[in-house]
């Protein structure tokens, strides 16, 4: 009798650019390349957030927010958003409402708290398809709001993603 059991494909580091040394506010942030799940239909993304130490107090909200952004049209390059805070699918920055005073019409994907300076903090697991009732998207894009009251590390910060799919043995 066969099983069903849950898989991994080796983790993925996404691009940094413009997240290394990413300053503290509540507009300016960080967007991913869009992972396209249109050819492994992977069932699930966990992602993990590394933080390098940096030796500033924690400030305003202590904390990294992620957020996820979808795209269920490929033909299109609409993803969740609003404003200037819709990711066109390229690393780089990302103008954000203000999040302390708006909510945002994308799915929160987590909290990594900063609760104490000049330490290396590596995240919880999140996972993308949480933040799509329980599918992974055709598309998608991570983002991120540094509140931390630090600038982010210029090097030794990494997020990955690994794929989660299902096996038959």
């Amino acid at each position: 009798m066969a099983s069903v059991k849950l898989a991994y494909a080796n983790a993925v580091s996404l691009t940094l650019t413009s997240f290394n040394s990413l300053t503290t506010s509540a507009t300016a942030g960080w967007q991913s390349d869009a992972q396209d799940n249109t050819s492994n239909l992977y069932l699930d993304y966990l992602v993990q957030v590394k933080l390098a130490a940096v030796n500033t107090a924690p400030a305003n909200s202590k904390a990294l927010f992620l957020y996820a952004f979808g795209l269920a049209d490929t033909a299109t390059s609409d993803y969740t958003g609003t404003g200037s805070a819709v990711p066109s699918g390229s690393v780089g920055t990302l103008t954000f409402s203000d999040v302390t005073a708006n909510d945002l019409p994308c799915p929160l994907l987590g909290i990594l708290p900063y609760p104490t300076q000049n330490n290396v903090i590596n995240s919880s697991l999140f996972s993308v398809a949480r933040c799509f009732g329980g599918s992974i998207p055709p598309k998608f894009s991570i983002g991120a709001i540094n509140l931390t009251g630090m600038t982010i590390a210029a090097s030794g910060n990494a997020i990955k993603i690994t794929p989660v799919y299902a096996t038959i043995v």
